[in-house]
C-alpha cells in the first residue's frame, strides 16, 4: 500500500497549480490531505474520480476557508471515522480515519501555535490527541497517522536549530512528538533515512524554498506492529502545489 500525506494549503488553489495531474502521476493507493480550506460542496468531485479516487472523504472545518482534512482512496474503506468525538478538536476538521483490511490510515492536521492563545490550544489538543490514540490503538493497533504535525522533532529536521523560541520547535513540542513516537510509533522517514536532512515545509518569505531553508513538519507515523512492513519512505520535494510538499510511505500489506 502506497500512502501519501500532503498539506495542500487550499485544495482548490492546488488544483489550479496542477495537483490532479501530479496525483495521477504519483499514483498512491491512499492520499491524506490537510488544510483543504474548502467544503465538499465547493469541489468538483469528478476530478478526483477521473484520477482513480472514486472513494473520497472530506472533513471540513466549520469555519469556511480554514483547516480541514480529506482522504482519497482507490479502494473502498471498511469504515470511515470523522473526527475524534472531542468537540474542541473536531470543529476545526483535523482528524479523519479510513480503516482497510490490515491497516487504518488517519489524516491529521495539528494546529500551529502562531500566538499564545493558539499555542495553548495546540498543547491542549496534543495532550487530548495522545490520550485518544492510546485508547484507539487498543482496538485498532495497525495505525498509520499521516499529516502535518506542525513540529520539527530533532535538530536535523530544521534548517536552523537555534530557533528554539519559535512554535514548531519549542522544547515542549519536541518532547511531545518524542513521547508520541515512544508510545508505539515509528517515524517512517527517519526509520529509513536515519541521517538524511530533508524538509517538507518552506516559508513563502525570503526565497526559503529555493535556498532550502525548511522544516520537516509532515510525518507518516507507523504503529509499531507495522514497522517491519515499511518498504520505503520518501519526501517528494519536487511537488510544488503548496508551501508544504508530500511525504510518502509504502507498506507491505
Amino acid at each position: 500500500m502506497k500512502i501519501i500525506s500532503y498539506n495542500v494549503n487550499g485544495i482548490r488553489a492546488a488544483i489550479n497549480k496542477g495537483f490532479i495531474e501530479w496525483l495521477t502521476s504519483a499514483d498512491p493507493d491512499v492520499i491524506c490531505l490537510q488544510e483543504i480550506k474548502a467544503m465538499k460542496e465547493q469541489l468538483d468531485l469528478s476530478l478526483f474520480e477521473a484520477a482513480g479516487y472514486t472513494y473520497n472523504y472530506w472533513f471540513s472545518a466549520q469555519k469556511k476557508g480554514y483547516s480541514g482534512v480529506a482522504i482519497l482512496s482507490k479502494v473502498e474503506p471498511n469504515h470511515i471515522e470523522y473526527g475524534t468525538g472531542i468537540a474542541s478538536m473536531d470543529f476545526e476538521g483535523r482528524n479523519l480515519r479510513a480503516d482497510f483490511d490490515g491497516v487504518s490510515v488517519m489524516s491529521l492536521y495539528l494546529p500551529s501555535g502562531t500566538n499564545s492563545a493558539r499555542l495553548e490550544h495546540k498543547l491542549e489538543y496534543m495532550d487530548m490527541f495522545q490520550d485518544y490514540i492510546n485508547t484507539l490503538k487498543k482496538s485498532i493497533p495497525n495505525l498509520v497517522v499521516c499529516g502535518d504535525y506542525n513540529i520539527c522533532h530533532e535538530a536535523i529536521d530544521i534548517h536552523n536549530p537555534k530557533m528554539k523560541g519559535v512554535s514548531g520547535f519549542l522544547p515542549v513540542e519536541r518532547e511531545w512528538i518524542g513521547n508520541f513516537i515512544s508510545s508505539g510509533f515509528t517515524d517512517a522517514f527517519r526509520f529509513v533515512h536515519p541521517e538524511k536532512q530533508a524538509y517538507s515545509w518552506w516559508s513563502y518569505r525570503a526565497n526559503s524554498r529555493a535556498n532550502n531553508k525548511g522544516w520537516r513538519l509532515d510525518y507518516t507515523m507507523v504503529a509499531q506492529p507495522l514497522q517491519e512492513k515499511i518498504k520505503r519512505a520518501v519526501i517528494l520535494s519536487e511537488a510544488v502545489h503548496s508551501d508544504h510538499c508530500p511525504v510518502l510511505v509504502e507498506i507491505n500489506n
